[in-house]
């Protein structure tokens, strides 16, 4: 493997999906990201999705590529030494255990701190390290919920619904801990202490809900559930057209709006005194909504997204995995990308994300078996031999 973070090394000792993803995007920039699971049954999230031939999920195929693997039990006297020596040696420490697990294990970030002072931390915890929820158990549905995500996802006087991915606020909470491990190995070079970040599962939601807290904390206004639709702009929705499909129209000022009346064959609705403006089309919203719904039931998906070409007006079919495989666009970028995994063969992964001109990312490995890295990393980095190898395997440590 190589990349521009070639020279870090990542001990991921977290499981299932938020801290691992941070470590998935180092390794996909090269970093050498160790992932410690637990020997005999590894991480969790080998079985959480739907399993394939090799015994793995397909999600512990996908998340946890360009790592290795290494079995040891960080609750045994033996097992913790041996991860301190890791650490020593090491740049990051990625973890998900409930705030104050590791200080008991006496591997919290104070203890390691004073073995490797650079080491940066990433502590990823339903309601963070600080708080009165700081103990309490979460996943990403309950980051969903607590963020209030969940509460605007679905139809008005409908049960909410899950908005998308049930895993989404782990990947979000991986790509923010991402940027935090970042910035903090960056200013570890100039000052030479590292120091822990920390991630909450539903803070990485929370900060994307755009405008509702300035709004609310000005006005009162409590947004509620729109279904499809977005608060202030319309029309910003998904429609049918006459084939069944869905279309995504994104009409968000007066310009788009001349364009959509054109693709509709109506350029009188965008000298409409009703509808020419953002406000007058919000005070018309139900008109408006009726006209462009009964225009997108009129036409063919195809038909529509050439019209709406021809305009330069944002348009998208709603996108089935079968529809994204088969897509020129995703072909043209490269999105998909197909392995030869020693374990099942070829199998196809998202790529990785983002691009870079000169040190672009990389896909090396599907998530690996487990304890493949065992004899790299503890006869090559810590250099045990190899009966104390087979020690430790027989006593359950690695």
């Amino acid at each position: 493997m190589t990349g521009p973070l070639a020279d870090i090394r990542v001990l991921d000792i977290a499981t299932f999906l938020a801290a691992p993803f941070c470590g998935t995007i180092l390794a996909d920039f090269g970093a050498d990201v160790i992932k410690i699971e637990q020997p005999g049954g590894g991480d969790s999230l080998r079985k959480f999705g739907t399993l394939s031939e090799c015994g793995d999920t397909y999600v512990w195929l996908s998340e946890a590529r360009n790592k290795k693997s290494a079995t040891l039990d960080l609750r045994k006297p033996e097992g913790a030494a041996l991860f301190r020596k890791l650490v020593a040696q090491s740049d990051v420490v990625l973890e998900n255990f409930r705030p104050g697990t590791l200080d008991r294990w006496g591997l919290g970030y104070e203890e390691l701190s004073r073995i490797n002072p650079k080491l940066v931390m990433l502590s990823v915890s339903a309601y963070g390290q600080t708080g009165p929820n700081r103990s309490l158990p979460g996943f990403a549905r309950i980051a969903h919920a607590f963020s209030g995500l969940a509460y605007l996802s679905g139809e008005p006087d409908r049960i909410p619904v899950v908005p998308g991915s049930t895993s989404l606020a782990d990947y979000m909470s991986g790509m923010f801990g991402a940027i935090g491990v970042l910035v903090a190995l960056r200013e570890a070079e100039t000052s030479g202490k590292g120091q822990q970040v920390d991630v909450a599962l539903y803070e990485s939601i929370f900060r994307v809900l755009d405008e509702i807290a300035p709004v609310y904390s000005k006005t009162g206004f409590q947004r509620e559930r729109m279904g499809a639709d977005t608060v202030n702009i319309v029309p910003h929705s998904h429609y049918r057209t006459a084939d069944g499909h869905f279309i995504a129209l994104a009409c968000s000022n007066d310009r788009m709006w001349e364009r959509l009346t054109r693709a509709m064959k109506r350029p009188d609705l965008a000298t409409d005194a009703r509808y020419s403006s953002i406000t007058g089309r919000n005070e018309h919203r139900e008109e408006v909504s009726a006209i462009v719904t009964e225009w997108a039931a009129s036409l063919p998906v195809q038909q529509l997204l050439e019209r709406c070409a021809a305009e330069e007006m944002p348009c998208s079919k709603l996108m089935s995995i079968s529809d994204i495989f088969e897509d020129p666009q995703y072909r043209a970028r490269e999105n998909l990308v197909t392995l030869d995994d020693p374990r099942i063969g070829p199998i196809t992964l998202p790529a990785p994300l983002p691009r870079l001109s000169r040190t672009p990312p990389g896909l090396y490995n599907a998530g690996p078996s487990l304890g493949n890295g065992n004899d790299q990393v503890f006869q090559g980095l810590l250099g045990l031999s190899g009966a104390e190898m087979e020690r430790l395997k027989t006593e359950g440590i690695i």
